[in-house]
């Protein structure tokens, strides 16, 4: 089945060992492999640093919780941090133009697919061409090529792209 990053911003992080909610998720990181890294959360206090946990120390996630085996995952972030946010930063995907090589932007991106059956890459991506549109035309879906160059200003893919553009009722989910 296939899952939406922005399903799982806002899950209860909950620890298994006590059962306890220790913070919630509030963005999703990507490596420039395409895949899943890590889930940041809220910071434990007002003036405290940024949390995340490594994807590989998540324990599970459903559509109620993401679930860790105890706190001793939860991690900082350093200052540099390699990763592609969904939502923040200087590197976010959210609203990131995809553009094909030829020169065509076939969207923004609304939001980001994966299949938790088949790992953790990106598998496709929801785009938008802004909110009117969205309205009158709906939101388009692209299954993400194997070839593609995941950069700070934009997603590059390739021509045939174009055509592989797919309304989002046709999205099976």
């Amino acid at each position: 089945m296939l899952r939406k990053v922005q399903d799982i911003i806002g899950l209860p992080v909950l620890d298994l060992g006590t059962g306890k909610k220790i913070g919630k998720v509030n963005d999703i990181f990507f490596g420039t492999d395409h895949e899943l890294k890590a889930v940041a959360m809220d910071a434990k206090h007002w003036f405290s640093s940024s949390r995340f946990i490594a994807w590989d120390d998540v324990a599970g996630f459903g559509d109620d919780a993401v679930t860790i085996e105890n706190e001793l995952v939860i991690r900082s972030f350093e200052d540099s941090n390699p990763w592609f946010a969904f939502l923040s930063g200087n590197r976010k995907l959210k609203e990131i133009p995809v553009i094909t090589v030829n020169g065509n932007q076939l969207g923004l991106v609304s939001d980001v697919y994966f299949d938790p059956e088949e790992g953790t890459k990106m598998i496709g991506v929801e785009l938008t061409d802004g909110f009117i549109s969205d309205l009158k035309e709906g939101r388009k879906w692209l299954r993400l090529p194997g070839q593609l160059t995941l950069g700070d200003d934009s997603i590059v893919v390739p021509a045939e792209c174009e055509e592989a553009l797919e309304e989002i009722i046709q999205l099976k989910r």
